[in-house]
């Protein structure tokens, strides 16, 4: 078991965000400070929207255990943590390790989860006062540790660190796990025309005709933010969301009630994108904006037009981020399809502790082998991407 750095810290568990003070969970989330915190996601109002809205909670497999870490009367760091009664909606997954243990006879569920819910978006997960990050992360670590064996739980899971948290957990004595995403990054681009000047002949027309098609579609393509989005925004990204999600995973993760909060406590921390048709919109795409990273989140239609779903969700988000100066574009999770539109893969990480000794070393053993694929798969794909090698 990890060693705690400093014997007087105490570890505290929460079941409900509402008895952490906002301002004390924002000290270790966001102490920047800035106008858009660094990572929206681990700020008290994202999760407390989860929490509020009813998409964690009783029913859904997402049993919040928020953990702090308190010295000398002060909170000094802080994880979002859940006790999971499945897999669904971490995007690192583990199934297949599930399925082993309990085909051994093991109970795989309910695992601890350091993670935000439904959101495959690489930030901080052990949040810390300046000044206390390693002794933070250190009881954070140690105490969630603690938490899954004296309760006899399987595993932990911390997914979407951040690469110096990977590896600070992976001395530790965690296991450290790699994936992949496609982001975009902005290389001091002045205009998405520029940008393009980077890329292949072949790939710059592409993406062109794909945008002319896209803008051609009977309609007008609009960003909103701030006070400009209105309810009926959001009645509309609904019904998007809704035909996704059942698409995708069955039933939509998110309910009804969380967009109502984040327009109420967040909408100067979101850009939705949407493209209206004869007055109403039919498609959408919702990002959320970050200090330095355009997060996209999430993307639905209820009318079909070419290539709508890459400007919406790709070429618009470049053009924000763009304008803003923003570092990067996150756009989710998988789609091999963002490689052409100029989104190259990176490596993800997770940390992972398993209780079973023989078990944690057949997943030690699973990770390095996946570890080797990943990097050979994001050096072919890298290798592959639209980006110009020599006089075009």
């Amino acid at each position: 078991m990890p060693a705690m750095s400093d014997a007087t810290i105490e570890i505290r568990i929460h079941e409900t965000l509402g008895k952490v003070p906002p301002e004390q969970w924002d000290a270790c989330a966001c102490p920047e400070g800035s106008a858009h915190p660094a990572d929206p996601f681990t700020t008290h109002r994202f999760l407390h929207a989860l929490e509020a809205s009813g998409s964690v909670g009783p029913g859904t497999g997402w049993s919040p255990r928020y953990i702090t870490a308190h010295k000398d009367g002060e909170m000094i760091a802080a994880a979002p943590m859940y006790a999971k009664s499945h897999s669904q909606g971490e995007y690192v997954f583990d199934h297949s390790w599930a399925h082993a243990w309990e085909r051994a006879g093991g109970r795989y569920y309910p695992k601890l989860q350091i993670a935000v819910p439904f959101t495959p978006a690489t930030g901080r997960r052990f949040l810390a006062r300046p000044g206390h990050e390693a002794e933070g992360a250190a009881a954070l670590v140690q105490g969630a540790v603690r938490v899954a064996a004296e309760n006899g739980l399987s595993s932990l899971h911390v997914t979407f660190c951040t690469e110096d948290e990977a590896k600070a957990g992976e001395a530790m004595g965690l296991l450290h796990r790699i994936g992949s995403q496609y982001h975009w990054t902005n290389e001091g681009y002045a205009s998405f025309d520029d940008f393009l000047a980077t890329l292949s002949s072949r790939k710059r027309k592409a993406i062109r005709r794909e945008r002319r098609a896209a803008q051609d579609f009977g309609g007008e393509i609009i960003n909103l933010t701030g006070d400009d989005l209105r309810p009926a925004h959001w009645d509309a990204f609904w019904a998007f969301y809704q035909d996704t999600g059942a698409r995708k995973w069955g039933t939509p993760y998110l309910t009804r009630a969380f967009f109502d909060i984040v327009h109420e406590t967040m909408r100067d921390d979101v850009l939705l994108t949407l493209a209206i048709r004869e007055g109403r919109p039919v498609a959408g795409a919702l990002n959320f904006i970050g200090r330095e990273v355009l997060f996209g989140r999430y993307w639905g239609q209820i009318e079909h037009h070419p290539f709508v779903h890459f400007e919406l969700c790709y070429y618009q988000a470049i053009d924000y981020a763009i304008a803003q100066g923003l570092a990067k574009v996150e756009a989710g999770a998988q789609g091999d399809h963002k490689l052409a539109r100029g989104y190259l893969p990176v490596p993800t990480h997770s940390l992972h502790w398993v209780a079973d000794d023989k078990f944690r070393r057949a997943v030690a053993e699973f990770i390095e082998r996946e570890a080797e694929a990943v990097d050979e798969d994001i050096e072919i794909l890298t290798s592959m991407g639209p980006f110009r090698r020599g006089p075009d």
